[in-house]
Order: C-alpha cells, then structure tokens, then sequence
C-alpha cells in the first residue's frame, strides 16, 4: 500500500504487532480501553492531540513520524511546500554546522550583511505568510552566504551571527513542519552556537524556544518542559525593563504551557499561560521578537490550544470566540488558530463547524494546513461523514492531500 494512504490508525497496529502485543496489552499500557484503540486503529476514531500521538509513540518504542508518516508529498510544486528545496537546504545547514577549515568555498561573493539583512527580512515575511515553496527557493542561498561570512575573521560576527540564528529558525520551522525532524535539530543546533558566540541573552533565550519547538514537534515533552524551565531561569536576571528579553520571557512560558499541556498537567499549563498572558498585556499587539510573535492576540491562540492538548472541547470552543484573530499579522498564526478551533469543534462532535474552521484555515494558509498530521486525520474523518453541509469541499480538500 502507498504510504500517503496508510493511515495512521494502520501505522499503530503495525508497530504494536511488532512488538507482539494484542489490543488488550496496548490499551492497559497508555491507559485506554480496548474499545478505544480498536477505533483508532481501524480509522473510527481520530487523533486530534499531539499529546496523545507521542504517548504511543514512546510506549510502542518508535519515532513520532512514524506514526503520522511524515513527509508528506504533493501532485504540484506549489503544494508541496517546498520539499523540492530541502536537498539544498540540507547541505547548507550541514555547512553551516563544520568547523570553518573544512566549509566548502561558496560560487561567487557573498551578498554584504546590509544586503542579507534586507534577505533575511523579506524571507521571514514568506515565513509569517507560510509561503514555504518560495522560502525554500532563497533560504539555502542566504545561509551560503552567512556561512562564508561568519567564517571570516574579518567581518562583524556578532550581527552575522544573529542573522544566522534567525535564517537558521525559519529552516527550523519549514523542516519540522514538513517532517524533516532531522534537519530541524540541526538547525536549531547552529542556532545554540550562533547564541553562544555573541553571548546576548535575547539570541540565548530564541535559540532555546526554538530548541523547545523542536522537542515539542518530536513529541518529546520532558525535554521541551525543562528546556523551556531552564531557559527562563537563565534570563530572568536580565528580564528589567528591556521589552526583547520581556517578549522572549512571555513566549518561553507559553512553550512551557504548551508543554504541561501535553503532559497533562492543567494546573502548571495553565500558570505558565497567565504569566504569558500577563507580560503580552504590557507589550505592543504587534509585537513579534525573534519571528516568536509573542503578543496578546498570540498568547490568546495558545489558551486555545492548551485546552485542545489538555482534552477539554468545550474550553476550546469558549476560549476560541475570544481571540480577536484579524488583529494579528501572521498567517500561519491564524492558520494554527482555526485548525485548533476545527479540532476543538470536531472533538465536541460539531462537523458541519469543523469543516468551516478547517477550510477556513486551508484558504488562509494551505502550505501550513496540508503538512499537520492533526488535519489530516480530521480530514479522514470527516470525508466518511456523509452528512456535511460542505462535503465537496471536504473531498475536494481530501483529494489534494492525497487522502482519497
């Protein structure tokens, strides 16, 4: 069978034979009844939390992706989310991460750092945008060049640097959300000694919520959690008057909040949410350190999901009314806001309002959409209701992620 039509209900019972274990053993180890992982697995019952997915994940002793069966692949480029761009992507971020004697000479002269400052301006906007395809036509060239300028004794390091960090975050992002986790960690690995070389601690604490979002995206909570703990630990002394450090202090505890929410544990998910919550109130609603986009309407979004994570449908929907999504600047925030909303809809079994969220999200930000594990099993289900006011649509959708 083609993997794209595996699903991961299959991928589960796959793994749990592996290991020779019945249903019966699986459930009692993660804590469910049988009835319920015989729905998972033969497709009758979704995973809508990633919390859930990397509980099996560690239990079944296999990789988050193979369960979700990431990457996946698209009929055009414009779909594909520029998967056609990680080959070249790969061999930077692997060129970036060698000792500067063994580096590769770079075609031509690098762009001066005035220049790539504007390069890496403009590719941050394609990432606010989820415009991947066409981050990844210009993100390699602009990590050669920071390559070839770093390495060079005569240049200012410390602002290469930084913009090194920040190209190194959007391959971060792209490859995670494509479900290239291994070149995610070397990304955000380049990124920890970008912050290390210039010692500011704005560039330490973004390269640790980086580190946080890839744990989180590996399922890998505890890491994430005290990650994020000992980030904080580290700025608190400098977090004073200054709004970076501030803005990078909110958004840490917003990855801590998603983390306990994971976990499970609404009591210390929901104290880190109103410590962010309380430090974006103080903040401009613009605001967007680092490509964090750490502001009032963001932290809002994140009260959404940590109800989605935490398993309470109805928190979900009450929280969601009250983000004010217009007012943020960013696609794929408002993307992640709407397939939240879908998921939170879908749990409280409300299809007809999860298929509008979720079509909602695929019309604002379709790259970001199609790659989410959490989508497509919501699309699956959906697809076989056969009472949808817009099942078309739902098939439409359906046949573009190759789910049909």
């Amino acid at each position: 069978m083609a993997t794209e039509y595996v699903t991961q209900g299959q991928r589960i019972a796959r793994a749990r034979h592996r290991k020779g274990w019945d249903q019966a053993t699986l459930a009692e180890k993660i804590g469910r009844s049988v009835s319920w992982l015989s729905k998972v697995e033969n497709g009758r019952m979704p995973l809508d939390r990633m919390s859930v997915v990397g509980q099996l994940a560690d239990v079944l002793g296999v990789e988050v992706a193979e369960l979700t069966g990431q990457p996946y692949r698209h009929e055009t480029t414009e779909l594909d989310s520029g998967h056609a761009a990680v080959p070249g992507l790969r061999l930077a971020l692997q060129q970036a991460s060698l000792p500067s004697g063994v580096v590769r000479p770079a075609a031509g002269e690098p762009h001066a750092l005035q220049e790539l400052e504007a390069n890496v301006r403009l590719a941050e906007q394609l990432r606010q945008d989820a415009k991947f395809t066409a981050l990844g036509e210009v993100l390699p060239r602009i990590l050669t060049d920071l390559i070839a300028i770093t390495n060079d004794s005569s240049a200012d390091r410390d602002r290469a640097e930084a913009l090194m960090l920040r190209a190194c975050h959007m391959a971060r992002v792209s490859s995670n959300l494509l479900g290239h986790h291994d070149l995610g960690w070397t990304a955000v690995q380049r990124e920890l000694v970008a912050a290390q070389r210039v010692g500011s601690p704005g560039l330490i604490a973004a390269a640790s919520w980086d580190l946080c979002g890839v744990w989180l995206h590996e399922a890998q909570l505890d890491p994430a959690k005290d990650a994020a703990l000992s980030a904080l630990d580290q700025i608190e002394p400098h977090v004073g008057t200054d709004d970076t450090i501030k803005a990078m202090w909110g958004a840490l505890h917003l990855r801590a909040a998603v983390a306990y929410s994971r976990l499970w544990d609404q009591r210390e998910a929901e104290s880190h949410f109103e410590e962010a919550r309380r430090v974006a109130e103080v903040l401009p609603r613009d605001g967007n350190v680092f490509q964090t986009q750490f502001n009032r309407v963001n932290t809002t979004i994140h009260a959404v999901e940590v109800s989605m994570e935490l398993g309470r449908p109805r928190d979900v929907i009450s929280r969601a009314e009250h983000v004010e999504i217009a007012e943020i600047a960013s696609s794929e925030r408002q993307a992640h806001y709407w397939t939240c909303t879908a998921a939170g809809y879908h749990m409280n079994r409300k299809d007809n309002e999860a298929a509008d969220a979720l079509l909602r999200a695929d019309r604002i930000a379709p790259q970001h959409v199609r790659n989410r594990p959490l989508v497509r099993n919501i699309v699956r289900d959906l697809r076989d209701s056969g009472r949808l006011h817009r099942q078309r649509e739902i098939l439409n959708l359906a046949k573009v992620m190759r789910l049909l």
